[in-house]
């Protein structure tokens, strides 16, 4: 992870925004963020926290969360931005955002943390939270890339489960545990194996032998099979030839019951001839002769019928003909007077028009007579209103709207600030109080503490050197009695003269004494084992003191803050009331009261602006009555001068003036009526004389149609009288030449129904089938066997054939089954084999992975490659404390993935490296922290990686301080980004590029740079 730019604003002391661009800072390889205590650096590490893993250190996340928000602000907002993933390719925002509760000012509402990929210019929303985009949780992040002041030896005091723990989720170790995969595989293995053993259990009887016996009864069974096989298709032929036989003569029989049946149909099949015959003759013959003699008798009656009708028609169409004249006459007389009638109802309807126009000019005039009144009162109200906004309008111009809505608003904003330092006082101040007893019980703690050093020391430090000295007296008092112990054991066999089998010294002078006791060495260990306690017990105090005073320090320093906090909210609260005091305002009361007069004054002056507007508004509305209505007047007389025009225009169009002046007093109504009337009947007289002219037409044509039709069947009925009596003569000649003398009958043979074709063809029918059978007879009664054929010989063939097919189709099914059997039995063998083969390779895997599951069991692989990685890790490490220790000490591991430090000084002999002081240990965390970044950016597959470290300085005299600063700057060399976090003011002059943080008291925190 490298950062790019991070910008808060709200967090602790940094009230305004403030953007820290960490790309010129990156830059140079190592960098410093500096400035004196209680400035606000380490609240930078803690604002990148907050937006990577919305948590701090400093304060837990739930209930603590509204410490953190700037007391003077309302909100909490950072943004950060930062490169990740393989090589750092990625460029990734993390934005965290939270809020005062408006209505509880100390309530924090939940925080926005979201995280979006950035693009060029495009931001990608994004699910992933910082553990997946990293690749680390928080606690790992605190103690291998930003570490926090108080957390720089955190990875160094990790218990061993811890530490492997870390390292395995850190290198993703937990691919190296697998006692799961291994045990799947074993019961896996396990099933197999079960499996086999069932498929193997039914296969265990099966053997080469078995098969041998199979095969050799295949083969006799497979004899058998041919020999029934000739013997079955010999029958089968003899069979076959019987059934040729017995199909014959069953056919034979069945035509001799044909012919029988065929003899009997023969007197019928000669009547059907003959009535065929007849049939044949009278439709082709006589039949076409007939149906004209009976088509003309037709005719013949219709003519006379005809002449009948036309001559009775002939006297009705001349007296139609008389009357129809008659009525065109009258309706002619009637028609030639319509110009005259139609001329009066025109005058009439002028008449009309008039009536109406004379009505609309009454109308007009009344309603001309009306505005005027109306008119004049709307005169008078625009005059009286006129003269009330102008009177409105002078009253306004006594006030000033500008200044007093400032003055207003301006005393509402004094208002608010005003109350909101004096609550914000209240809570500095409990605040402060509470920092003023914590701070005491600290200090009451140190001095409990410092109450357990002996009188004999100054400081702990030496307390616990004697303690180690007197640890390592019993240390050298128990290895000699070791040496005595083991000794004592040989001292038994010593004879004068011969060799020692030790030194080989052939004089024994003072030989040990080999009763001695064991309870020196048991009270040796004893105080040896009391020694230990003490120092135990030693370093912890000394640990919780150290703990101590740094909270006390740590709290010192808020109370230094809140402190001057208060005196910020003071002064801020003095200014303001000086400045009210200026306008006469000496306490919130009175300035309500102010605010509240100024409140009634502004109220007061918009009511007067609402009057005035709606005072406008209403003149306008009479204005433009007062022109509407002398538009409508306007209007009026126009209409009154177009209505007495056209009533003159009107009069003067009327062509009889006398009969139309007679109308003039008549009722609209009763002229309409009498208009309708004269109309109707105009039309009904064209109407009638139209029809009467077509009828009179169409009646004259019918008559002379009636003449000529007359005349036609006059000669149609003569011509038929003629035909008649030919055709009767040449039917009575046929009559006698084709023998029918039963005219009767005759005419029912004209309407018979007879299907000529369909008797033809049963007549021909019958002749080919008597035939056809005639000629099958004759030839099966000439073949050999047929008419003798015996129906008991043949069924006892079948039956012996039956019994041969039975026989031979239970020997193919025997030798079916054999087959199959036997190409079973050969497949069992083969399965056999392979399942086998299968299983002893099976027993082989499950021996395998059987060792597998006892050596990877409880995770002892993962436990065993963190070791290694850690010892990675301690190598590493060294490559740097040494060269910081000068070659005195140096890092190791042991297989229970304990630190311990071999001490070169002391002849190498190995210690706890909790027995650090404290700038050997901080000088051996920077190197384990410096090397677990290395394999970390090793993991993550980048070019470069970044170091935070905000602890230890002040805690290394000025050679280590130059030592470790040596090491800092080579690491550049290395593509790695350190950033060191310090109020140290040796480091501030080495570090030539760095970030400055100062406190100001009206604005906050405020970053500066040594570049700008």
């Amino acid at each position: 992870m490298i950062p790019v730019k991070l910008t808060l604003k709200g967090l602790y002391s940094y009230k305004e925004t403030q953007t820290i661009d960490f790309t010129s800072l990156t830059a140079a390889g190592l960098f410093g963020i500096f400035g004196v205590v209680g400035s606000g650096k380490s609240s930078l590490l803690e604002a990148i926290l907050l937006a990577l893993y919305g948590s701090t250190e400093r304060l837990s996340d739930r209930g603590e969360k509204n410490s953190m928000v700037n007391l003077q602000s309302d909100s909490l907002q950072i943004s950060f931005e930062f490169k990740a993933g393989i090589n750092n390719a990625n460029h990734y925002l993390a934005s965290y955002r939270v809020k005062r509760n408006p209505k509880n000012f100390d309530e924090i509402r939940p925080a926005e943390h979201h995280f979006y990929l950035k693009e060029k210019e495009e931001l990608i929303p994004l699910e992933d939270r910082a553990e997946t985009i990293i690749g680390m949780k928080m606690d790992h992040f605190k103690q291998t890339v930003i570490i926090p002041q108080g957390k720089f030896r955190e990875f160094i005091d990790l218990t061993p489960g811890p530490r492997a723990a870390m390292m395995k989720e850190l290198f993703g170790l937990e691919r190296f545990d697998l006692s799961g995969n291994t045990g799947t595989l074993y019961k896996k293995a396990r099933e197999e194996k079960i499996k086999l053993e069932t498929k193997l259990e039914p296969l265990e009887n099966l053997n080469p032998d078995l098969l041998e016996e199979q095969q050799s009864e295949w083969e006799k069974t497979r004899r058998l099979v041919q020999e029934k096989e000739q013997s079955f298709e010999k029958s089968g032929k003899k069979l076959q030839q019987m059934e040729s036989f017995r199909e014959k003569h069953q056919e034979l029989l069945k035509s001799r019951e044909t012919w029988e049946a065929l003899e009997n149909q023969l007197p019928e099949i000669e009547k059907k001839k003959k009535e065929l015959k007849e049939y044949l003759q009278a439709r082709t013959y006589l039949l076409p002769l007939w149906e004209k003699i009976k088509e003309e008798n037709l005719t013949l009656e219709e003519a006379t019928v005809g002449m009948i009708d036309c001559k009775r028609f002939e006297q009705a169409y001349k007296e139609q003909i008389n009357t129809l004249e008659a009525q065109e006459s009258d309706l002619k007389k009637k028609a030639d007077q319509r110009p005259q009638r139609e001329a009066k109802i025109r005058d009439l309807q002028k008449v009309l028009e008039i009536q109406t126009l004379t009505q609309e000019l009454h109308t007009s005039q009344g309603k001309l007579e009306s505005l005027q009144p109306q008119l004049a009162d709307l005169l008078r109200k625009q005059e009286s209103m006129e003269k009330q906004l102008d009177k409105l309008d002078k009253e306004t111009e006594s006030f000033d709207p500008s200044s007093d809505h400032q003055e207003l608003a301006e005393l509402q904003q004094q208002a608010k600030e005003w109350k909101t330092l004096l609550a914000q006082k209240e809570v500095l101040k409990r605040q402060e109080e509470n920092l003023k007893k914590e701070t005491r019980h600290f200090t009451n703690r140190v001095e409990e503490l410092l109450a357990s050093l002996p009188a004999d020391f100054t400081d702990f430090d030496q307390w616990m050197v004697a303690q180690k000295e007197v640890i390592k007296k019993w240390e050298l008092e128990r290895e000699k009695l070791i040496e005595k112990k083991a000794l004592q054991n040989h001292a038994h066999a010593l004879r004068d003269g011969e060799p020692c089998p030790l030194c080989g010294s052939l004089e024994h002078p003072e030989p040990l004494d080999a009763h001695l006791s064991d309870d020196s060495l048991e009270k040796i260990q004893a105080s040896w084992l009391n020694s230990r306690e003490k120092l135990d017990q030693t370093q912890e105090i000394t640990r919780e003191l150290l703990l101590q005073r740094n909270n006390k320090e740590h709290h010192s320093e808020q109370l230094r803050n809140k402190s001057e906090e208060l005196n910020l909210q003071q002064q801020q609260l003095d200014h303001l009331q000086k400045r009210l005091a200026a306008r006469g305002i000496i306490d919130p009361e009175s300035l309500d009261s102010k605010r509240k007069k100024l409140e009634e004054k502004v109220q007061q002056q918009a009511a007067l602006d609402k009057t005035i507007r709606e005072g406008r508004k209403n003149l306008e509305q009479i204005r433009k009555q007062r022109e509407q209505s002398q538009n409508e007047s306007r209007k009026a007389e126009e209409g009154l001068l177009s209505l007495k025009s056209t009533i003159q225009a009107k009069e003067e169009e009327i062509s009889d003036l006398e009969f139309a002046h007679s109308y003039l007093k008549t009722s609209a109504e009763i002229i309409r009526q009498t208009i309708e009337s004269v109309q109707k009947d105009i039309k009904e007289t064209a109407d009638f004389l139209d029809s009467k002219q077509k009828v009179l037409k169409e009646t004259r044509e019918k008559s002379a149609t009636n003449l000529a039709n007359l005349s036609n069947f006059e000669k149609k009925r003569e011509s038929s009288t003629q035909k008649l009596a030919a055709l009767n003569t040449d039917y009575e000649k046929l009559l006698l030449e084709y023998g029918f003398s039963d005219k009767q009958a005759l005419e029912a043979l004209f309407t018979s129904k007879m299907d000529a074709d369909k008797t033809d063809h049963q007549i021909r029918e019958h002749e080919k089938k008597c035939s056809v059978v005639k000629s099958r007879i004759s030839e099966l009664e000439n073949i050999a066997g047929v008419s003798d054929f015996q129906q008991r010989i043949y069924e006892a063939l079948t039956a012996t054939h039956l019994q041969e097919k039975e026989e031979l189709d239970a020997m193919k099914n025997k030798l079916t089954l054999l087959n199959q059997s036997l190409q079973e039995l050969r497949e069992k063998l083969v399965l056999k084999a392979e399942l086998t083969q299968t299983f002893r390779k099976l027993e082989t895997r499950l021996s395998y992975l059987k060792e597998l599951d006892q050596l990877f069991k409880g995770s002892g692989f993962v436990k065993y490659v963190s070791r290694i990685y850690l010892k990675e890790l301690c190598n590493t490490a060294n490559l740097r404390f040494s060269r910081l220790t000068k070659n005195s000490l140096s890092l190791e591991i042991d297989d229970n993935n304990t630190f311990w430090v071999t001490d070169y000084l002391n002849g190498g002999k190995k210690r706890l490296l909790k027995t650090l002081s404290g700038g050997q240990t901080f000088q051996a965390s920077l190197c384990l922290a410096l090397a677990l970044a290395e394999k970390v950016k090793s993991l993550n597959q980048a070019d470069q990686s970044f170091f935070f470290l905000d602890e230890g300085f002040g805690a290394l005299d000025r050679n280590s301080l130059r030592v470790v600063f040596e090491t800092l700057k080579a690491l550049r060399h290395e593509n790695r980004i350190v950033g060191i976090i310090s109020h140290v003011e040796e480091l501030q002059q080495e570090v030539a590029v760095y970030a400055k943080v100062e406190l100001d008291q009206e604005k906050g925190s405020q970053v500066s740079y040594s570049f700008s």
